[in-house]
């Protein structure tokens, strides 16, 4: 930490504001541009509601934004890195409380208005996972909206590291290249997939709280940034063998991890989309077999794991920090994968033994 990224109370007040900002200004984005509206997943209660999805334009905007000052201003954002990293992590992290806080007591009242019963978890977790499944404001639902802020946000802090890395080694060394690349098309492919975060289980299950407006707001584009530290100061270029290599592992990845959940979300949506070219197979008319879902029971998780190393791996072997998101991410999915088995042993019984016979795999074909 330089002097000039010191936390001071001054410095984490105008990082409030600039981060407030940011966030209204993309809320106020999302409810003036085109939006499409896509049906969801049925809730628990059986509720299909309809999601309005314009991140692609919004994404758009902010290139523009930034692109345009660049050329025409000759701004940087490498002051994001140098000066404002940490006080705007402070900031994400009250905003983050404060958003919850609201949350928690207007979804109170909301509920006590409507005569519905709370979840009777308690103060505490009714905090943490949240009163509401879909609170919304001015008609914007707040959870589907929560990802604008947390990846155009993230892949801000991933340029700045890219403006200041070309400022300090005077050129964009190819690992530094890749590292942009890597992140811009991962959420190129997200926002060209928009629709599919409607079957998602968060969307669909989880209430919004201070779990997800945390992940959102703090954990995604504080976080997983982690190896632009790294990044930043190398000048020493890796060789074309190696940047082959890495784009061949990011590249089997996301090919792996978008496609497994495309072939879902299409599956739910409609049961005669073709699969690799063929009508989907289903066991007992509930389970789909074909495609990534007939070889692995959670070949998702090893795509986004696959995509995650790739982008660590931009920054080498010779610190152990820009895999952080790696491991955490590795912990997390392999728990994640053994509590989704035992939800669905409990919930298809014998039909699920059968399922795990034809995908005989988790996460590693042969392996695991």
């Amino acid at each position: 930490m330089t002097a000039s990224s010191l936390i001071t109370l001054e410095s984490v007040l105008w990082a409030l504001l600039g981060l407030s900002g940011f966030i209204t200004a993309l809320f106020v984005a999302t409810m003036l541009l085109p939006a499409r509206a896509v049906r969801g997943m049925p809730t628990p209660s059986g509720e299909r509601r309809y999601y309005k999805l314009n991140g692609m334009a919004l994404w758009i905007l902010t290139h523009m934004v930034v692109i345009g000052s660049t050329v025409v201003f000759g701004a940087s954002l490498s002051p994001l890195i140098t000066v404002w990293f940490w006080p705007l992590l402070v900031a994400a992290n009250i905003l983050s409380v404060a958003i919850m806080l609201w949350l928690y007591i207007g979804g109170k009242r909301r509920l006590e208005a409507a005569g519905e019963a709370p979840s009777g978890d308690g103060a505490l977790a009714d905090f943490w996972y949240g009163v509401e499944l879909n609170p919304t404001l001015l008609g914007v639902d707040l959870k589907i909206f929560a990802y604008q802020p947390s990846l155009i946000g993230l892949h801000v802090l991933i340029a700045a590291f890219g403006y200041l890395h070309v400022e300090t080694v005077g050129t964009m060394t190819p690992q530094m290249f890749l590292y942009q690349g890597f992140w811009w098309l991962y959420l190129f492919t997200h926002y060209r997939d928009e629709a599919g975060l409607t079957s998602m289980w968060d969307i669909i299950a989880e209430r919004f709280g201070f779990m997800l407006v945390w992940g959102d707001l703090t954990l995604v584009p504080f976080f997983y940034c982690i190896a632009g530290w790294t990044l930043v100061s190398q000048s020493e270029p890796i060789g074309e063998a190696t940047a082959f290599g890495l784009v061949a592992l990011f590249l089997t990845g996301l090919w792996i991890f978008r496609g497994a959940n495309k072939q879902k979300h299409r599956f739910k949506l409609d049961r005669n989309t073709p699969i690799w070219g063929k009508v989907p197979k289903v066991l007992g008319d509930r389970l789909l077999i074909s495609g990534f879902w007939g070889i692995g029971r959670k070949l998702n998780y090893t795509g986004e794991l696959t995509v995650y190393l790739a982008v660590a791996l931009t920054a080498g072997t010779g610190a152990l920090s820009p895999f952080a998101v790696f491991i955490w991410l590795l912990t997390l999915l392999i728990h994640r994968a053994w509590r989704d088995d035992k939800r669905c042993r409990a919930r298809y019984g014998e039909l699920w033994e059968a399922y795990c016979k034809k995908a005989r795999f988790k996460m590693l074909p042969f392996i695991y």
